[in-house]
């Protein structure tokens, strides 16, 4: 599972029904599931999401998680996150999970994010969105729960 992690003051993620969802102060998480993921990454993932430390302490020190400070956290699946732009011009997006097993884990992940009794946004599977946000600091992280 590969996670572009952002501190956010605020997002909102936009439908193409005109609907949209939006939280303040948090994390904004891309989330791309790769073939052979499975629920073990979706553990490592949110245990990583939740337990990083990157939100500022009343001593001006980067020493906080998400779950410090209370922030919220929004989820949005972007399969273009395993895109391979190694040859040519035209990205592969070969390492990408199927869109059924994709689903299924990040619908898990949403589930386990929820089960954790934090505010939670998350973008719709499979569709198009318009995402809005302000990141701070610029705080942008990359996680491979491969890699962890």
């Amino acid at each position: 599972m590969r996670c572009v992690i952002q501190r956010v003051s605020s997002a909102q993620i936009g439908f193409e029904d005109g609907s949209a969802v939006a939280m303040a102060h948090g994390l904004l998480v891309l989330v791309g599931v790769e073939c052979g993921d499975t629920g073990k990454d979706v553990d490592r993932s949110l245990r990583k999401i939740l337990g990083l430390r990157i939100f500022e302490a009343d001593d001006g020190r980067i020493d906080h998680s998400l779950m410090d400070v209370g922030g919220a956290l929004g989820l949005v699946p972007q399969f273009t996150l395993l895109a391979d732009t190694r040859r040519g011009r035209r990205p592969s997006f070969s390492s990408a999970a199927p869109p059924d097993q994709a689903a299924t884990l990040f619908d898990e992940l949403v589930c386990a994010a929820g089960a954790a009794g934090i505010e939670l946004i998350c973008g719709r599977f499979g569709a198009r969105m318009r995402l809005e946000l302000v990141n701070e600091g610029p705080m942008t992280l990359l996680f491979d729960s491969r890699s962890a």
